[in-house]
Order: structure tokens, then sequence, then C-alpha cells
């Protein structure tokens, strides 16, 4: 009984370990919204050159990103108390998806040496089996209907309507349209996706050598 409580937990926080980091990745691959500035073409449609863009970018991923930084100023674009009060929210979001990286990190360290310990990787290749099949199931969603999924997203997370932009209040949501949200998506699935599948053939592997 103990034993499978400890492999109960282990997954658990393997699985969460990979989604958690996938976040952390993602939402801090400024690479991605420079690519998306051109292949948007927003300097264009805003007005604004890509430098201005990137920087008010960096300024916002700060205040996302940092503890300690408690007011968000964009030098180009005005926010209304709805708008900073939403970007608040998703600063607690961002505050709790590091602080469970960091816990089921230490988690998923424990938890392989215990595998490794006691020469049972194979269980681990069942899990990562139907772990594969859910980033398919999403990116299966996203090419469907990216737009309820992403106000289903919304809804789930945030209580209120402050997420949804006016952009004569709120001009910030001009530079960040939702086809750059979706990519976003997409890249934290393939990176979920990449890390399941990576972890099913170490686990098949080394279980195909104990044996």
């Amino acid at each position: 009984m103990k034993t499978k409580i400890i492999h109960f937990l282990g997954i658990a926080s393997l699985f969460l370990c990979i989604l958690s980091m996938a976040i952390v990745i993602t939402i801090n691959f400024t690479p991605l919204y420079a690519f998306d500035i051109d292949y948007l073409a927003l300097p264009e449609k805003l007005g604004l050159s890509k430098e201005t863009l990137m920087a008010n970018y960096r300024i916002l991923m700060d205040y996302l990103n940092k503890p300690w930084i408690a007011e968000l100023k964009l030098p180009n674009f005005p926010s209304s108390e709805n708008g900073l009060f939403h970007f608040y929210e998703v600063k607690r979001l961002f505050m709790l998806d590091y602080a469970i990286a960091l816990v089921t990190l230490i988690g998923s360290i424990v938890y392989l040496r215990f595998i490794k310990r006691t020469y049972s990787s194979w269980k681990l290749i069942h899990p990562f089996q139907w772990g594969m099949i859910v980033p398919f199931v999403v990116l299966f969603m996203i090419a469907l209907n990216f737009d309820q999924l992403f106000i289903g997203f919304h809804k789930i997370f945030f209580n209120n309507d402050a997420w949804m932009f006016n952009p004569s209040t709120d001009p910030i949501i001009l530079a960040l349209p939702e086809t750059f949200f979706m990519h976003c998506f997409v890249l934290a699935f393939i990176l979920i996706e990449l890390a399941i599948i990576s972890g099913y053939f170490i686990a098949k592997r080394t279980a195909f050598k104990k044996n």
C-alpha cells in the first residue's frame, strides 16, 4: 500500500513538473513574441517599432515574473484599472506556477531516485503512454476552435471579466493578439509532448536493461 502511494504521488509530481516547467519555458521564451511581431505585422498595425514593442513586452514580463515589482507601467500603452487588475491576477498565476514547478521538481527528483533504487522504471511506461495522448487532444482542440478553448481557459482561472480588454482603454491587447496566445499554447503542449515521449523511451530502455 505504501509503495502504491509513493508511485501515485511520484507520477503525479512528474506530470505536474512537466506541465509547470513547459509553462515556465513558454512564458519566458521571448523569441516567440519577437517572431509574432513580424509574423503578425504589429508595427504596421500599431504604428510602433519592433524595438518599442519588445521594450514594452519586457517591462510587462518583468512585472509578471518578479514578485518585488509591485506596479506595472507600460511607457507606450495606457492601462485601465480593470486591465491592471487582470495583470495582477496573471502575476499571481505566474507565481503559483513557479511554486508548483519548484515543489514538483524536488518531488520528481526524489521519486526518480526511488525508481532507480528499486529498479521500478517500468512503472512509468503506461502513465507516459497515456500521457502522450493528452497533448495531441489539446493540440487538436486548438486547431479545431482555439477561441472557445481560450475563453474556457479564462473562465476556469479568472472569476471576473477583467480579462476582456477594451482596446480603447487597454490598447496593450492590440500588441498581444489572440494568435500570439495560440502560439504560446501550441509551444507549451509541444514541449509537454516532447518531455513525455522522452520520458517514455527512457523508462522503457531502462526497464529493458534491468530485465
